[in-house]
């Protein structure tokens, strides 16, 4: 199955929210076309209207993908929709956080190829990450294909098992949050130090923003770039002995952040 199989045969979307939109706009700048894509939302936005998509239409018997990504407090009400179509050549592509194979393949088949994908917030802007992992009816054909319709948005990794999803969760799911605040912080800290609030907003949010661009475009490792900024008994310097503390610094708290997130994932995966 490849990009000319869902041109043909079509894509639903079922929920078309921020991420869904997001993914939507990539796809149709890439070429898909706005025929051969269905949408289901209660409540389409204007934009979704004048993509020329087929909006809350009769859906096609058997498509090549649904993409299901509607919030998790809503599939059990969506997913009915779509369950005569399992069992069957169309591949599902679930986006919603916290809902595993197994309670996908009890609603859409267990014979159904199905891929759970964890995508971040930054998808939103096509900065996200996603991770996905496939049961054993999705092939390396299908995992190609969601790879391809997720780089819409942003990276792709692959897991080896669907129990990383908790980490995964831990680390890039909530991670945009722990950036969030580190900014808010970082700002707080400014405004403490005699600055504006609106100025230290400013240089924090530019600071955060741009260390991160720069570690991802630059070939040395994060860690050779705080030693690259950091000139012997400088201001850095002065500032990284307290944020590199092994007892009290960043580096135990943020173990103790990814794993109450990665735990409190477990717990509700685990019920």
């Amino acid at each position: 199955m490849n990009m000319d199989d869902v041109a043909r045969n079509g894509l639903v979307l079922l929920g078309c929210g921020k991420m869904g939109s997001a993914m939507l706009q990539g796809w149709l700048a890439s070429g898909l076309p706005p025929g051969s894509v269905w949408v289901i939302d209660p409540k389409p936005s204007e934009w979704l209207k004048s993509t020329g998509v087929k909006i809350n239409a009769d859906l096609p018997a058997s498509p090549a993908i649904v993409l299901i990504a509607v919030k998790p407090q809503m599939m059990g009400d969506a997913l009915p929709t779509i369950a005569a179509m399992g069992n069957g050549a169309t591949l599902f592509i679930s986006v919603a956080a916290g809902t595993p194979i197994s309670s996908l393949e009890q609603t859409l088949g267990a014979q159904s190829p199905i891929i759970r994908a964890m995508p971040n917030t930054p998808a939103a802007v096509a900065r996200g990450i996603s991770a996905i992992i496939g049961n054993v009816h999705a092939g390396a054909g299908h995992l190609d294909l969601a790879e391809e319709l997720l780089s819409a948005v942003g990276q792709v990794v692959r897991l080896d098992s669907e129990d990383q999803m908790d980490a995964v969760t831990g680390v890039s799911g909530s991670g945009p949050a722990y950036v969030f605040h580190m900014i808010e912080c970082l700002a707080k800290a400014g405004e403490a130090e005699g600055l504006a609030p609106d100025l230290a907003m400013q240089l924090a949010k530019a600071t955060v923003a741009g260390a991160g661009a720069l570690a991802e475009a630059a070939d040395e490792t994060p860690a050779q770039l705080r030693v690259n900024v950091t000139s012997p008994n400088g201001t850095t310097q002065a500032g990284l002995e307290v944020l590199m503390d092994e007892a009290r610094g960043l580096p135990p708290l943020m173990k103790d952040t990814v794993r109450a997130a990665a735990g409190r994932s477990r717990e509700l995966r685990n019920g």
